[in-house]
């Protein structure tokens, strides 16, 4: 069913001003001083709590800082990160980063143990101490590039640097995998609400647990305080909270009541929520579609937390940008262009992971990256680096398809010798095979895949692996098994907007989409005014319904600007409005379905308008419009 019109999250233009106004002398009176000059946004996670470091805002949150900052003249970031000259002597973690992951309270339940060694316990209904763990098992394995992107950051250099000499203490890469170690903490319950303080100290304690008891050992370490199911720590997923996760350490003089005392040196840790609570709000299902995006948050955040706090262990005295945005904070929530989130392949899985900043990057102007060499060579001697050209394709559910890729060995240093390629992560109904198996240091292999009837719809991470000696990499290929669309020919817009008749702005992206590798977008990102995208098809024999997806960006008032979906039977010249005007800001997909009869003839109109103003731009994704 349509959803009914909605004014949007601040009602009218107009109110918004004057509640952003009001917001902003209120920030004046309780804090003279912004610890950041992002707290000057109202709508920041950090406003009014300076110690939310590396804050991840809900995705409402995030679309509200944007609207303010587009209607106040702030800028979107600062220029690239600089060096915070050290806080306690210590600006970045130097060695191999240690992640400890602390799963708090007797709500966590009974312990046990899944297939690959990780912890699991019974009062974690959806997975979520099982996908961090092998999440960080997987993070520095094999030579990962995700890594490399924080390894260009370093420490001992003058405050305001912004780039790194090769003699200094750069950040360290996790050889081997970051997971450290793993605590069930079930002496008490956890909070329902825990303070800022309560998890700084949780996190002193749990150091003592993992036997790290003088500074020397928590140098290169990190606390993730994970908080259980229902639960609300820092007001979490609650009208006051407004994030996902931020990360701290215990000497920060901004923590309400002060620094935390420490016995065992300074402590960095992370107010890791039970993610999945918030739902798309924090994530799920921003990646991947269905059950396989549940978990897509609990990553995206969580990689996030890890990445600043490697690059600013002890907040700022590491790298931020003249807005005291940290590395990920600068990369958040992407959906389309460079950098956007995506399933990122490790040794042990694929998960939704977001890029950090770049400071290296195009001509030293910076960007967000998803892999970067890792700074000052490799992990060790001789490497190599595997890729795959094309990276990705897309073939229609119930068919047999053949599909070919050319795999390519590239020689990173020295002399890695023969190496030896295998597939595998194959979906049901799909083979693979590789020709030759063996290759030399830059030498190529054909990769076929055939893809039976059955295999179902969906985006699949196939994994190619090399090996040359003890050397190990991997190479990712994405296999988009894409639904039928019945009588509605291009319907997944795998084709672009072949068979598409536009009007305005309309284009096809690769993300978001809700399913497959592309979508189409009604509207942009700029001031657009009307857009429309229409199809006409016959309804086959047997087919009664007909369906699509879209996904509203609308941070206006629908009187104003909005989105609509009709249906004109052209056989019975009858048409229907299937969503009437909305305006609105999507965490996800929604579906849209309608009755149709077999042999008609029928027109879908899909229509963005937007009033032309600057700073509130609307614009539609629409995907998967089919008939069955």
């Amino acid at each position: 069913m349509p959803r009914a019109e909605s004014l949007p999250r601040w009602a009218t233009r107009a109110c918004f001003a004057v509640l952003a106004g009001a917001a902003m002398v209120a920030g004046a009176v309780v804090a003279l001083t912004p610890a950041h000059a992002s707290d000057r946004n109202p709508y920041a996670p950090a406003a009014g709590h300076p110690y939310r470091h590396g804050a991840v805002p809900t995705l409402e949150t995030a679309q509200r800082m944007a609207a303010y900052r587009a209607g106040h003249a702030l800028a979107a970031t600062g220029p690239n990160l600089s060096y915070g000259g050290a806080v306690d002597g210590i600006g970045v973690t130097t060695g191999k980063p240690k992640v400890y992951l602390i799963f708090w309270g007797s709500q966590w339940g009974t312990a046990g143990t899944d297939g690959n060694g990780n912890t699991t316990l019974s009062g974690d209904p959806v997975g979520l101490a099982p996908r961090l763990q092998q999440l960080f098992k997987g993070i520095g394995a094999a030579g990962e590039l995700w890594s490399g992107v924080n390894t260009q950051y370093c420490e001992a250099v003058p405050k305001g640097t912004q780039t790194c000499p090769a003699s200094a203490p750069h950040v360290g890469y996790p050889t081997g995998g970051a997971l450290a170690g793993v605590w069930v903490d079930k002496g008490s319950a956890a909070p329902a609400s825990a303070t800022e303080r309560q998890l700084g100290v949780e996190a002193i304690t749990a150091a003592s647990h993992f036997g790290n008891g003088n500074p020397a050992l928590n140098r290169n370490a990190q606390y993730v305080v994970v908080s259980p199911h229902g639960t609300t720590p820092d007001g979490f997923n609650t009208p006051k909270g407004g994030f996902c996760a931020w990360h701290d350490w215990n000497g920060d003089p901004s923590l309400v009541g002060g620094p935390i005392p420490s016995p065992v040196g300074d402590i960095a840790f992370t107010n890791l929520p039970y993610v999945t609570d918030a739902g798309g709000s924090c994530g799920a299902g921003f990646v991947n579609t269905g059950p396989a995006g549940a978990l897509d948050g609990v990553t995206i955040v969580e990689g996030h937390e890890y990445a600043e706090t490697i690059t600013d262990q002890n907040p700022a005295g590491g790298w931020t940008d003249a807005t005291g945005e940290e590395n990920a904070d600068k990369c958040a929530w992407l959906k389309t262009g460079p950098g956007a989130s995506a399933n990122v392949l490790f040794t042990s899985g694929s998960f939704a992971m977001q890029s950090t900043w770049a400071n290296d990057t195009n001509g030293g102007a910076g960007g967000c990256l998803m892999s970067h060499p890792i700074v000052g060579g490799n992990t060790g001697g001789d490497d190599f680096a595997l890729g795959t050209s094309p990276k990705q394709a897309a073939v229609t559910a119930g068919k047999t398809s053949t599909l070919t890729a050319i795999v390519t060995s590239t020689v990173v240093a020295g002399s890695p010798g023969p190496v030896t390629l295998s597939v595998a992560n194959l979906p049901a109904g799909v083979t693979g095979s590789l020709n030759p198996t063996t290759v030399a240091p830059g030498g190529s292999s054909t990769l076929t895949l055939h893809v039976g009837s059955s295999t179902k719809a969906g985006n699949y991470l196939v994994s190619i692996s090399g090996k040359a000696g003890t050397l190990v990499r991997q190479a990712a290929y994405t296999l988009a098994v894409v639904a039928s669309t019945g009588s509605v020919f291009n319907g997944s817009f795998e084709k672009g907007l072949a068979s598409w008749t536009v009007v305005g702005q309309v284009n096809t992206v690769t993300d978001p989409v809700h399913g497959g590798l592309a979508a189409a977008r009604v509207g942009t990102p700029q001031p657009g005014g009307t857009s429309i995208l229409r199809k006409t098809f016959t309804i086959k024999a047997g087919q009664t319904h007909l369906r699509f997806w879209y996904l509203t960006v609308c941070t206006d008032i629908v009187q104003l600007d909005w989105f609509t979906a009709t249906l004109r039977d052209r056989t019975t010249n009858k048409t229907t409005t299937l969503v009437g005007h909305t305006c609105a800001i999507d965490p996800a997909f929604h579906a849209v379905n309608a009755t149709v009869v077999p042999g008609h003839s029928y027109s879908l109109v899909l229509t963005d308008h937007d009033d032309g103003r600057t700073g509130d731009p609307t614009y539609t994704f629409v995907d998967d419009v089919s008939t069955f």
